[in-house]
């Protein structure tokens, strides 16, 4: 074989592999081969065979490769057309800690089951370094595309941010839909945003995300990508979509503008009425509308789910002493929310910019809440917002144990809270009316 026909070949996903053994003398001895594993019942995606002798192996393999193949054909079909969501494998490749990777992938399950999307199976992968074409091993993007074929995936999630040559690489040898993180937090902002300030954002951040991942190849094009005649029109085509892209992008940034002013005017409204203003923060899933919910005796949309609301809600508060404030719901912070959706959704945090004070909320029941807390107050002092006194919400206490709530109150310095018992919150609303009279600028309402 040439050097050519080997690179050829290290790109075949094989069905059989034989390899021969030689006596001391030089002769053939025995074959030994083994062939992958259609079915995703086997713990191991490859079988073993017994070996045979080289001259009468006795061995139909043309009739076992098409069979092989007729099999993975067919369970490929069925996926297709089994109804529901889309089937992933979520891989991570890391070169920290395990305990680090193995946190970061149960909250892309998360992620994963909020975009309605069903989990096949997990694959992580440690290396000193990412490979710079597959992020992972050769030999392990083998592996994962036996897996993906064995168990029907549709779909390749990745844990870390890929660049764009790494997506086509992977998609163009696993012949399977590749997304990273970013791309999937982006999806499931674009599925729960509701208003059109919202939906205006989810679209900027997704267009900048995606222009410079446009390639040449496409469904359309996919036989037309050399040769005479081919290479233009794919390339007209190109410039043409990514021309388009940077129009609606322009075309957002004005909007997104615009809404940017009248917020700004919204909260000059505000200033002049004397209102203080309280927002609600803190990691996705903590808690915060179903906290906004019970304080203000509200119907937020509230949901087990990661970004269950996108769009800011601001409703008043009248504490016991007749002291009238006005409570924020904001979106919910990621660990590494991606720069995208910082960008896009400038408008909506601006709105943290003018708060008088800052809650907190922390799902204390959260094994990774301690994390959750770093990644909240990082973003916090990106966005310059420290200099706001914060309090911390403890909340989801009805999940864990009376000594365990004392231990992180005490450690964390918060107020513990069940956001689903408004009987717990008298201490905070105690501490939020005190904070609010401190600041000099409120308003009683007479009866």
């Amino acid at each position: 074989l040439t050097k050519d026909d080997l690179t050829d070949l290290s790109l075949l996903r094989l069905d059989l592999m034989a390899a021969i053994t030689m006596t001391a003398t030089g002769t053939p001895d025995r074959i030994h081969w083994a062939h992958i594993l259609p079915g995703a019942s086997e713990t191991a995606p490859y079988r073993v065979m017994q070996p045979v002798l080289p001259f009468e192996p006795e061995v139909d393999c043309v009739g076992l490769i098409q069979a092989i193949e007729d099999e993975l054909a067919r369970k490929k079909e069925q996926a297709a057309h089994l109804p529901g969501s889309e089937r992933a494998l979520l891989v991570s490749v890391f070169t920290g800690p395990r305990k680090i990777a193995v946190d970061s992938i149960d909250e892309l399950k998360e992620l994963t089951r909020t975009a309605n999307i069903t989990v096949l199976d997990t694959i992580l992968q440690q290396r000193k370094k990412p490979d710079p074409r597959f992020l992972m091993g050769s030999g392990k993007l083998e592996e994962l595309s036996i897996i993906a074929l064995q168990r029907g995936a549709t779909l390749l999630v990745f844990d870390q941010e890929l660049n764009p040559s790494q997506i086509r690489s992977i998609a163009d040898h696993t012949e399977i839909k590749v997304i990273d993180r970013t791309q999937l937090i982006l999806d499931i902002f674009a599925q729960r945003a509701r208003s059109r300030e919202g939906k205006l954002q989810v679209e900027l951040a997704q267009l900048k995300y995606l222009l410079p991942r446009l390639v040449t190849k496409d469904t359309a094009m996919s036989r037309l990508t050399g040769g005479i005649g081919g290479r233009g029109p794919g390339e007209t085509r190109l410039e043409i979509n990514r021309r388009r892209a940077r129009d609606r992008i322009r075309h957002l940034e004005r909007a997104v503008a615009t809404v940017q002013k009248n917020r700004s005017q919204q909260r000059r409204r505000r200033s002049k009425k004397g209102l203080p203003i309280i927002s609600i923060i803190g990691y996705t899933n903590a808690g915060k509308s179903t906290l906004l919910n019970q304080l203000t005796q509200s119907r937020v949309l509230a949901e087990d789910k990661l970004f269950a609301t996108l769009d800011p809600s601001s409703r008043r508060l009248r504490f016991p002493r007749d002291i009238e404030v006005i409570v924020t719901d904001t979106v919910g912070f990621i660990r590494d929310l991606p720069k995208e959706l910082m960008a896009a959704f400038k408008a909506t945090l601006e709105e943290l910019e003018n708060a008088d004070l800052l809650l907190h909320v922390i799902d204390v029941s959260n094994p990774r809440h301690r994390a959750q807390i770093r990644s909240v107050e990082t973003i916090l002092a990106e966005l310059d917002l420290h200099r706001i006194p914060v309090v911390r919400v403890l909340n989801k206490i009805d999940r864990i144990g009376r000594q365990q709530c004392l231990d992180l109150t005490q450690r964390l310095g918060g107020i513990a809270v069940s956001a689903l018992d408004r009987s717990t919150l008298k201490p905070l609303t105690e501490t939020m009316q005190a904070t609010v009279e401190g600041f000099g600028r409120t308003e009683t309402i007479s009866e």
